[in-house]
């Protein structure tokens, strides 16, 4: 099938168009539909606006409806969108525009000069200690053969550092069990990297695999290497709610899921010491700027200089 060019320039067709291109790049499905869902808002409020048209859509039109997505409170809960919410959005359509005058579309890029709004830095939610972490590990134990395999995935989730979809498609190949590494296959941005995991990590990985996955396996299972109860490789909201689980029944007054682990072992790494460079490369990060914000996050290193130096750390009550 030829991909062609839209016959008009109704925002419709251009839309259609630009993410079937965005497939004929291989950008994942999730990341498509991310970006149709967001161009779609745009649509609605075009039409509302008499913005239908591609060539219609200028540095002006995006200005009204940045207005429009700064002034909009969400159904819910009556909040603002965040700042992010509101960058995506407005991206969304740059990148439509854009797109369109490189592939010869519409004569012009009429929204090149429109500045995109900082989104600032927004830093994780509270994050878990080490003593914490160690005691959400252990709520696994009153689970049998299932939590087992649950304190070996969440073992990996902290020792490796690697984001839930990375987890979700290992397979039985890429443990190395001599080496203590990870490999992973086709992380974001489709890189391929190795990532050190601890040694007792590896060994709850081995006990699974002995004592567990042989009763889960089915002709669904293929070579994953985690398997939910039925057999089958974890869906991505399958592992967020066996980790938030875990976290509630911990009792520990914090929230999140399986990013909570991420967050944990690249904090922690920085409590420790850790170069950021060596935390970039660990996490996976392209830019070095993702990871600062791990710096920031890590208080150690502050209050070992605050407690000396500050005059408030020394009064006595």
């Amino acid at each position: 099938m030829l991909l062609t060019k839209p016959k008009s320039l109704t925002l419709t067709g251009c839309i259609d168009y630009y993410l079937e291109v965005c497939r004929a790049k291989g950008q994942s499905e999730n990341t498509v539909v991310s970006k149709g869902a967001a161009l779609s808002l745009f649509q609605k409020w075009g039409e509302v606006h008499g913005i239908v048209s591609a060539n219609l859509v200028d540095v002006d039109v995006l200005d009204s409806y940045q207005q429009h997505l700064n002034q909009y409170r969400k159904a819910l809960d009556g909040e603002p969108l965040c700042r992010a919410t509101i960058r995506y959005r407005l991206t969304a359509v740059k990148v439509l525009i854009r797109t369109l005058f490189i592939k010869g579309v519409v004569s012009v890029n009429a929204v090149e000069h429109f500045e995109l709004p900082k989104n600032g830095r927004r830093l994780p939610k509270p994050i878990l200690s080490k003593q914490e972490v160690i005691k959400v590990l252990q709520q696994a134990e009153h689970y049998g053969l299932k939590g087992i395999r649950d304190r070996a995935i969440m073992a990996t989730y902290y020792a490796s550092g690697i984001r839930r979809f990375e987890l979700g498609t290992l397979t039985l190949d890429d443990v190395d069990f001599e080496q203590h590494h990870l490999r992973v296959n086709q992380g974001k941005g489709f890189k391929d990297r190795y990532v050190p995991i601890a040694r007792n990590a590896c060994l709850w990985i081995y006990r699974y695999l002995k004592e567990v996955r042989p009763k889960f396996a089915n002709s669904y299972s293929g070579k994953a290497l985690f398997l939910a109860n039925s057999g089958k490789p974890f869906r991505a909201a399958q592992l967020s709610e066996l980790v938030a689980k875990y976290i509630k029944l911990s009792d520990i007054r914090k929230t999140g899921a399986c990013n909570q682990y991420r967050h944990a072992a690249a904090t922690h790494m920085v409590d420790n010491g850790a170069d950021i460079r060596h935390v970039q490369e660990f996490l996976g990060h392209a830019d070095l700027s993702t990871t600062q914000v791990y710096v920031h996050v890590s208080m150690t290193k502050l209050r070992e200089v605050y407690n000396r130096t500050h005059p408030a750390a020394h009064e006595q009550n």
